[in-house]
């Protein structure tokens, strides 16, 4: 048995809590402004995905000039000095957490 779906409106949304989607400016691309969650009813960030993400490119952090202002160079003694206040250590995952995710080298 098979069942089709067709929205009445093509296109269109039929509540108000959708509009928060539109289409994007380029092809292929869907707009959401708003907290998006994946295995979550509450999402407390933009995107939140409650489980295992694969990526098959780049996780993308631009950091560019031209969104920056007060830029200055820093004193790389003193930053120095502050890494060495810094608590550093080595560790290894506990091995039932290491097979469920898939960790080989813990």
């Amino acid at each position: 048995k098979k069942i089709f779906f067709q929205a009445s409106n093509p296109g269109q949304f039929e509540n108000d809590s959708d509009v928060l989607w539109q289409r994007g400016h380029v092809p292929e691309a869907i707009a959401y402004h708003g907290r998006v969650g994946i295995n979550t009813d509450a999402p407390d960030e933009a995107l939140v995905v409650c489980g295992n993400a694969k990526v098959m490119g780049r996780v993308m952090h631009p950091s560019d000039s031209r969104a920056k202002q007060n830029i200055r160079e820093v004193d790389t003694n003193e930053q120095l000095r502050r890494i060495t206040q810094m608590r550093l250590v080595e560790y290894d995952y506990k091995p039932e957490f290491a097979s469920v995710m898939g960790i080989k080298d813990t």
